[in-house]
């Protein structure tokens, strides 16, 4: 029963705590982006950002799942893997406009 215990998990928790950093940044990020692409502010537009956003929010409305939600904690764990997977990639697809938003010179935009 250890491995099940809350020390376990604080600890799991902790050591992925990267992935969640960028989920939060990508989540921060995606709105501004999106303005500035609509204003016509920053080109190239980042087509495959827009595409897993629209894919994380379709996975989360659509009823059906590869484990329905009806499964309680199974079904809800597989829809917050998948979307934290897909805001994790969205992540990466915006370093372009990070580096565009805040100047960073180690960032050149592709």
């Amino acid at each position: 029963m250890a491995p099940l215990s809350t020390w376990w998990f604080l600890r799991r928790l902790k050591s992925r705590l990267w992935a969640t950093k960028r989920i939060v940044r990508a989540l921060k990020l995606f709105l501004p982006m999106t303005r500035d692409v609509l204003r016509g502010r920053f080109r190239p537009v980042p087509w495959s950002a827009f595409a897993m956003m629209a894919l994380a929010l379709g996975y989360l409305i659509m009823p059906f799942d590869l484990i329905p939600d009806f499964l309680m904690l199974i079904g809800v764990v597989d829809d917050v893997l998948i979307v934290g997977w897909l805001l994790n990639r969205i992540d990466q697809c915006l370093e372009d406009y990070r580096a565009w938003k805040y100047g960073d010179p180690d960032i050149t935009p592709s």
